[in-house]
C-alpha cells in the first residue's frame, strides 16, 4: 500500500477562488467585466479623462489580463464595496496596491496614483510573476464582520486565518538561556545588546569582536550561554493567529493545506504566510486599524452637533493643519506622534502633503540618517544638487535625496531605458546586495545611460547612489496612504479638537498608559477632561459644553449591561438626585453591589447628594430600598417614593438618610480612582511637585522610548507597584513601576541600589530617580536605577537658577526695592537670573553676582505674588 502512495506537491501554480459574474453582466469574461467597471470608475474619479490617464489604465488592464488576476481585483472590490455599504471604515490604501490606477478606479484604494506619481509595476510586475498583494485597513472594531462576509460568500471551509510562529531570535534566546543559567540580568542584557539588530548569532560572532571572544572564552558560563543559544536560535516557541492574514481557497482548505486549532479554539492554516504563497493560495491582509475607528467616531460626534464632514473631501492645503505638524503638536496623530517624530516635524516645518509622505518614509531605521540632510536641503541650508540634470524631475520633490523605492525604478527607466518591470527587478536586486547580479545590472545600466548621453563615470556614480539608497528606500505608495490618514487625523484635531480627543479616548479604553498620554495632551490644549458621571456619561467618551466627559466603559467592573441600564433609566426618568433615586430605577441584576461601589470610587456618582464615603456606606441600604420599591411595583402597589405628576417629572418623597461618616482624605480618594480607572482623574498626587518635574526631569516617561540605550536620565514620579525578587546571590532586587503625568515605565533596581534606597522604595512614594535607559527590540524602554531621592529634596539638590521676567516698562524703584529685600531674606546656593524684556520682546539676561538665593516654595510663591506666576520659574 505504501508503495502505491504517491504525493506530488505543485509549486508555481496559483489556486484562486472563482469570482462569479453577476447575472445582469453582459460580459462573457472576468477581464471584460473588470474593464467595464474600471472605465466607469475612471469617469467617476476624473472630471476629464486625458489620453495619458486612459493609456495608463489600458496598460494596467493589459498586465492584469496577461497575468490572469482580473478575478483577484473583483474579489477585493466586492468585499470593500460590502464594507462601505455597511458603514465599516476602510483605509485609503496601504502597500504597493496604492500605485494601481485600476484599484483607484474600482474604489479599492482612495489614493490617486497619478497625483502622487506612484508606479503600478511596484505592485504587479509582468517581469516577475507573483501574486499581487492588496493589504486593506478596516475599522479595528468591525474587521471580523468582513472576514465573516468572505467566509459566507466563498464557503466557511474555504476561508480561514493564517498561523504565525513566534521564534527565538538572537537577542531573545541569549536572554532566555542566560536566565536558565542564573546569570546576572545586567550582564546578560549587556551581552545581548552586542548583537546588531537583524543579525543572527553566527553573524554576530563574525562581526563583533567582543561577542566572538565570549564565544571562545575560558569561562565555561559564557561558552555555554552562546553554544546553547546557537542550538535554540530560530526554533518556534509558540504558535498564534496572524494579526491580519486571511487565506481564500477555491475549494475546501483541507485539499491544499493542513489546518491547526489554536488554544483559543480558532482554526488556522499550519503553513505560515510565505509557505501559503509558495503553494499558490490567495493570501490577503485584513488589518484592523484603530485610527480609522477614531476618524469614524469623530465624525459621528460631529453629527450630533449637526456638522457633516466627508473626510475624503477635506482640503489637503489647510494652513492650520500644517501649523499643527510644524509645532510638533501631533499626539494622537497617526504615525506622527512619537517624541522623536515630533522633534523632526518642528525642524522640517512641513508645508504640503509631499513633505508628510517623505517624513513618513524617512522616520525609520536606516533612512533616518538622511533626515537632517533632507531638512537642511528643504530650508536652503544645504544646496540641492543632482549628479545629472535628468535626475531633477524625479528627485525634485525630495530635495535631491532618494527617499522612495519608486524613485530608484524611475531613475533606471528614464535614464537607462529599463522598462518599469525591469527597473523593479533592478531595485529588488539592489536591496538584496547580490554582487554578481549587481555587476550584471551595472553593465546594463551604464550602457543604457550612455545611449541617453550620460557619461560612464556619471552613470556609475548614479548607480552607486541608487544601490546605497535602494536598501532602505521606502515604498512611496504605502507612505502616501498613511500620510493621508495622518493628515486626516491632524485636520480633525486642528478643527474639532474636543471631538477628536474624545474619539481617541474611547478607542483606548483599557490602555491606561495611552489614556494618561491623551489626558496630558488635553491639559496642554486647554480641554477639560471631566470625570465619569451617571447623570451625563455614556459608554464612550462624549463632548459636553464644559469639555470631554469620561465614558462609563472606562471603569473596571462596570459592564455593558449595567451602562445600558443606567442610560435607559436616565432617559426615562431624568437626572438622578440621590443614590436611592438612582438605584430604584435600575436592573439590580446588572447594577449590583460591586458595580455601585466601583461607580462611587471612580467618582461617577459625585453629582448625587452626599460625598463618596457616605455613598459607599449607603450601598447596602440603597440596594435593600430599591428591592423593596421594585417588589412593591410588581405587586401593583403605589410607592410614595416615586409618584409621577401629570408633567411627567418625579415627585420625590422621603428617601432614607445618608449615614454620617468622615470624608475620605484626598489621597484615599485618588488611590481609589487609580484602582478603578487605572489613573487619577480628579487630581494627581504629583500636582504639588509639578514644578520640580518640569525643571529637573531630563525626559518625560512617555518620551523614554525615543532615547538611546544607555542614555543617562533623571526622572520624577510616583511609585505605583513593586515586585521584589532574589538574584542569584540571594540578594533582593526590585521591579518598580514609576508614573508621572505623561505615562509610566518599569525601573530595575538591582541589589546594590535596592539596599541603599530600600526606605524610599514604597508604594505611593514620590521620588526623583537617576538612572540609565535600557532598551530592547519591540519592548518599552526601562530604567536601570542608580540613585533615588525624595521629591521633597529635589529643589535643594538640583536647582541651579531662580529666574524672573521683568518688563522694562514696568520697572520702578519700589518694585526693585521689594525684589531686593525678598532676595536678601532668602539666601541660598542658586543664581538669581533676571530676563529683562523691552517693548519689542528683545531680551537681556542679567545674573546677580552679589546675591544667591534659595529655591524653596515660600520664596518662589512670594515672587509670583509680586510678578505673576508665569514670570517666575526654576531651572535645573
Amino acid at each position: 500500500v505504501a508503495e502505491k502512495c504517491n504525493l506530488e506537491l505543485e509549486f508555481n501554480k496559483f489556486h484562486l477562488p472563482q469570482y462569479e459574474l453577476p447575472d445582469d453582466a453582459s460580459e462573457q469574461t472576468l477581464d471584460e467585466y473588470l474593464e467595464r467597471l474600471a472605465l466607469e470608475g475612471l469617469r467617476w474619479r476624473y472630471s476629464e479623462i486625458t489620453p495619458e490617464i486612459e493609456q495608463r489604465l489600458r496598460n494596467e488592464l493589459n498586465i492584469i489580463k496577461q497575468t490572469g488576476y482580473a478575478g483577484y481585483f473583483l474579489i477585493v472590490k466586492d468585499f470593500i464595496d460590502y464594507a462601505r455599504k455597511k458603514g465599516i471604515p476602510v483605509g485609503p490604501g496601504r502597500g504597493s496596491a496604492a500605485g494601481s490606477l485600476v484599484a483607484y478606479a474600482l474604489g479599492i484604494t482612495n489614493i490617486d496614483p497619478l497625483r502622487y506619481n506612484l508606479i503600478f509595476e511596484r505592485f504587479l510586475n509582468p517581469e516577475r510573476i507573483t501574486l499581487p498583494d492588496i493589504d486593506i485597513d478596516f475599522c479595528y472594531e468591525r474587521r471580523e464582520k468582513i472576514i465573516d462576509y468572505v467566509k459566507k460568500k466563498y464557503g466557511d471551509k474555504n476561508v480561514t486565518q493564517i498561523i504565525t510562529f513566534g521564534t527565538m531570535a538572537a537577542r531573545a534566546v541569549i536572554r532566555d538561556v542566560g536566565r536558565v543559567l542564573k546569570m546576572k540580568y545586567n550582564e546578560v542584557d549587556r551581552i545581548a545588546k552586542l548583537i546588531p539588530f537583524g543579525k543572527n548569532l553566527d553573524e554576530a560572532i563574525a562581526l563583533v569582536p567582543e561577542f566572538r571572544q565570549l564565544s571562545e572564552s575560558e569561562d565555561e558560563t559564557y561558552r555555554k550561554l552562546i553554544d546553547y543559544s546557537r542550538v535554540l536560535e530560530g526554533l518556534a516557541r509558540h504558535a498564534s493567529t496572524h494579526a491580519a492574514g486571511v487565506v481564500i481557497a477555491p475549494a475546501e482548505l483541507t485539499n491544499f493545506v493542513p489546518l491547526y486549532k489554536t488554544n483559543q479554539g480558532d482554526v488556522t492554516t499550519q503553513y505560515g504566510m510565505k509557505c501559503i504563497e509558495k503553494i499558490g493560495l490567495l493570501k490577503m491582509d485584513f488589518l484592523g486599524l484603530r485610527t480609522l475607528t477614531v476618524i469614524d467616531n469623530t465624525i459621528k460626534l460631529l453629527k450630533k452637533r449637526n456638522l457633516e464632514i466627508d473626510i475624503d473631501k477635506i482640503p489637503l492645503d489647510d494652513v492650520d493643519t500644517y501649523k499643527l505638524f510644524s509645532n510638533g503638536e501631533t499626539v494622537g496623530v497617526f504615525q506622527f506622534e512619537s517624541s522623536g517624530m515630533r522633534e523632526c516635524l518642528r525642524k522640517l516645518k512641513p508645508e504640503c502633503i509631499e513633505d508628510l509622505i517623505a517624513m513618513n518614509a524617512l522616520f525609520r531605521p536606516g533612512p533616518m540618517v538622511m533626515i537632517d540632510d533632507f531638512i537642511d536641503r528643504k530650508h536652503g541650508r544645504k544646496p540641492i544638487e543632482y549628479l545629472h540634470p535628468s535626475l531633477e524631475p524625479i528627485l525634485k520633490e525630495t530635495y535631491g535625496v532618494i527617499v522612495y523605492q519608486e524613485q530608484v525604478i524611475q531613475i533606471a527607466s528614464k535614464l537607462a531605458g529599463f522598462s518599469m518591470g525591469e527597473a523593479d527587478v533592478l531595485r529588488r536586486a539592489m536591496g538584496k546586495k547580490n554582487p554578481k547580479a549587481m555587476q550584471q545590472q551595472l553593465k546594463r545600466f551604464v550602457e543604457g545611460a550612455n545611449k541617453n548621453g550620460i557619461p560612464t563615470n556619471i552613470a556609475e556614480e548614479i548607480f552607486d547612489l541608487m544601490s546605497r539608497f535602494a536598501g532602505y528606500g521606502f515604498n512611496k505608495s504605502h507612505a502616501a496612504g498613511y500620510a493621508l490618514v495622518a493628515y486626516q487625523t491632524a485636520y480633525l484635531k486642528t478643527h474639532y479638537p474636543a471631538e477628536f480627543m474624545a474619539a481617541s479616548f474611547s478607542s483606548e479604553m483599557g490602555n491606561t498608559d495611552r489614556i494618561m498620554v491623551l489626558m496630558e495632551e488635553c491639559r496642554r490644549m486647554g480641554i477639560k477632561v471631566l470625570p465619569p458621571d451617571v447623570n451625563e456619561s455614556f459608554t464612550n467618551f462624549v463632548v459636553t459644553e464644559e469639555g470631554i466627559r469620561f465614558g462609563l466603559g472606562a471603569i473596571k467592573n462596570v459592564g455593558k449591561g449595567a451602562i445600558e441600564s443606567i442610560v435607559r433609566a436616565r432617559k426615562k426618568h431624568g437626572k438622578f438626585q440621590t443614590i436611592f433615586d438612582f438605584v430604584q430605577h435600575l436592573d439590580l441584576r446588572l447594577v449590583n453591589r460591586k458595580v455601585l461601589e466601583s461607580l462611587i470610587q471612580a467618582g461617577a456618582m459625585d453629582s448625587l447628594q452626599g460625598h463618596r464615603a457616605q455613598l459607599m456606606a449607603a450601598v447596602g441600604t440603597a440596594i435593600n430600598f430599591a428591592q423593596s420599591q421594585q417588589s412593591a411595583s410588581l405587586r401593583r402597589q403605589t410607592s410614595i417614593f416615586d409618584v409621577v405628576e401629570d408633567s411627567g417629572k418625579r415627585k420625590v418623597g422621603k428617601y432614607p438618610d445618608l449615614p454620617i461618616v468622615e470624608r475620605w482624605s484626598p489621597f484615599t480618594k485618588l488611590a481609589k480612582e487609580k484602582e478603578l480607572l487605572g489613573f487619577y482623574i480628579s487630581g494627581h498626587p504629583l500636582a504639588k511637585f509639578e514644578e520640580e518635574l518640569q525643571a529637573f526631569s531630563t525626559v518625560s516617561l512617555e518620551a523614554l522610548n525615543s532615547l538611546q540605550d544607555g542614555a543617562l536620565v533623571k526622572v520624577g514620579g510616583i511609585i505605583t507597584s513593586i515586585k521584589t525578587h532574589h538574584d542569584r546571590n540571594q540578594r533582593i532586587m526590585a521591579f518598580v513601576k514609576l508614573e508621572d503625568f505623561s505615562g509610566s515605565c518599569e525601573v530595575l533596581v538591582f541589589s546594590d541600589a535596592y539596599e541603599k534606597n530600600q526606605g524610599l522604595i514604597k508604594i505611593d512614594s514620590m521620588v526623583m530617580l537617576i538612572g540609565q535607559v535600557s532598551t530592547r527590540e519591540n519592548e518599552n524602554a526601562k530604567i536601570i536605577c542608580r540613585e533615588i531621592l525624595p521629591l521633597t529634596e529635589a529643589r535643594e539638590r538640583f536647582a541651579k537658577n531662580v529666574c524672573v521676567n521683568l518688563n522694562f516698562e514696568d520697572i520702578n524703584d519700589e518694585m526693585l526695592g521689594k525684589i531686593k529685600k525678598l532676595v536678601q531674606k532668602n539666601k541660598g546656593e542658586c543664581f538669581f537670573l533676571i530676563h529683562l524684556i523691552n517693548g519689542d520682546q528683545r531680551e537681556c539676561l542679567i545674573r546677580s553676582q552679589k546675591f544667591r538665593v534659595s529655591p524653596q516654595e515660600n520664596f518662589i510663591s512670594q515672587l509670583r505674588q509680586m510678578l505673576g506666576k508665569q514670570n517666575v520659574w526654576i531651572e535645573g
